[in-house]
């Protein structure tokens, strides 16, 4: 489906220097961020490694999970992703209840994903769906597919920062006609920690259910393919070759969605504890504004986005390029590619047809725009919005599932 050209031109073949370079980089940026006065942007850097690291592994995907439920019938991703908003579920209760412990009061958290609900997170999430499988991969996927040597997510991206432009431009109307208008719902507010986080429970469990029953319908034994093991009968005959030894055993097999969905949820927990969930759209937001500025274009006063949280576009005048959102971002990438190297699976892809690249930058040009409107992607608008105990999380989902079917049956007619 991808047509990319995959030749050993593009491989790496000195692996033993491209892994000791790579683990220098790393840790070397990690000092350096350490010791200055802000050591905040190493965390979000040795975050964003973790999380490009744990996606590249365990291939999770949000949009591979809703459009491969719609193609071909599976839930091997689904799975996954339920298992990490279950157990984030929880972390976040834990963090929210000791600083909003009355939630009856109607005070919620202000770094939780909470935020006004209505038409408008359902067209957002409907317009991100469609942009990101017509993209191949999500914001957060695209980025973490930058890292393993994929032009064309390279090119999504571009489109994404389009898409938060053109959504930048137009969000004053948004906000006159919709948004003002819209009501944040915060469920623990209504029924409690508990009664919230029963009930999100129960619709976990729900769309499992369906989710398997479906499945059963479709599928018939059918398995989706692993990545090959790498050689295990390789004997060390240095200290350099041991230590490499010990990454290739953690990357030596793909792991599981489920593990991965853990994995990020734990992340995702800990960040919370001391800073805000997880989101990577503010910061790209940021991007596209710094960019049409080079060009004379002004940055535009966005209406109530100041009272907004989530992954709300960021405007800094005259500030510093390197924020902590932008350590995050560009750790993911870096994270993705420092574990393709380790795995021996580095390599540039490069489409072959100039139509993937046209479907590359629409795409991720109506997924930017629908992120910019839900104030997040499937990251801070679902993964870490459905933890906040948020509804807005459960109907921007909605939105991803219809928007996803809607270009499933664009790609079965036009493969």
């Amino acid at each position: 489906m991808q047509n990319i050209i995959d030749t050993n031109r593009f491989k790496i073949t000195n692996y033993s220097f491209w892994v000791w370079a790579t683990i220098i980089a790393i840790a070397g940026l990690v000092l350096i961020l350490s010791i200055t006065d802000q050591p905040v942007p190493a965390i979000y850097w040795i975050v964003g490694i973790v999380f490009g690291i744990t996606v590249q592994r365990s291939r999770f995907c949000f949009t591979s999970a809703f459009r491969d439920f719609f193609l071909l019938g599976q839930t091997r991703m689904i799975k996954g992703i339920l298992v990490g908003l279950a157990v984030s579920s929880i972390g976040f209760v834990m963090v929210m209840s000791t600083v909003a412990p009355n939630p009856g009061f109607g005070s919620f958290p202000s770094d939780a994903h909470v935020l006004p609900v209505g038409l408008s997170t359902l067209i957002a999430g409907t317009l991100f769906g469609i942009g990101m499988v017509l993209a191949g991969g999500c914001v957060s996927g695209s980025l973490y597919r930058m890292g393993e040597g994929y032009i064309a997510s390279w090119v999504a991206i571009l489109g994404v920062m389009i898409g938060l432009f053109l959504l930048n431009n137009t969000w004053n109307w948004w906000w006159d006609n919709l948004i003002s208008q819209e009501m944040a719902v915060w469920i623990p507010a209504e029924l409690s920690y508990s009664g919230a986080l029963g009930i999100t429970a129960i619709g976990l469990l729900v769309v499992l259910f369906v989710a398997l029953s479906r499945e059963r319908r479709v599928t018939a034994g059918f398995v989706m393919p692993e990545i090959k093991k790498l050689d295990t009968h390789e004997t060390p005959a240095t200290t350099t070759g041991e230590i490499i030894g010990y990454l290739k055993n953690i990357f030596r097999e793909e792991w599981s969605p489920i593990v991965g969905g853990i994995i990020l949820a734990m992340v995702n927990i800990i960040l919370f504890i001391r800073f805000h969930p997880l989101g990577v759209v503010g910061e790209i937001s940021r991007w596209a504004t710094s960019f049409v500025n080079l060009f004379g274009i002004p940055p535009v006063d966005l209406k109530g986005i100041d009272g907004l949280g989530a992954c709300a576009a960021v405007v800094v005048e005259g500030g510093s390029w390197f924020t902590e959102t932008f350590f995050l971002n560009v750790g993911i990438v870096a994270g993705a590619a420092a574990s393709a190297i380790f795995a021996r699976e580095f390599k540039l892809r490069v489409p072959r047809s100039p139509v993937r690249y046209i479907q590359s930058i629409i795409g991720g040009t109506i997924m930017g725009y629908g992120a910019g409107l839900g104030l997040g992607c499937t990251l801070g608008a679902f993964f870490s919005a459905v933890p906040s105990l948020a509804l807005n999380g459960w109907v921007y989902a909605l939105g991803l599932a219809i928007g996803s079917y809607i270009s499933v049956q664009w790609i079965k007619r036009f493969p």
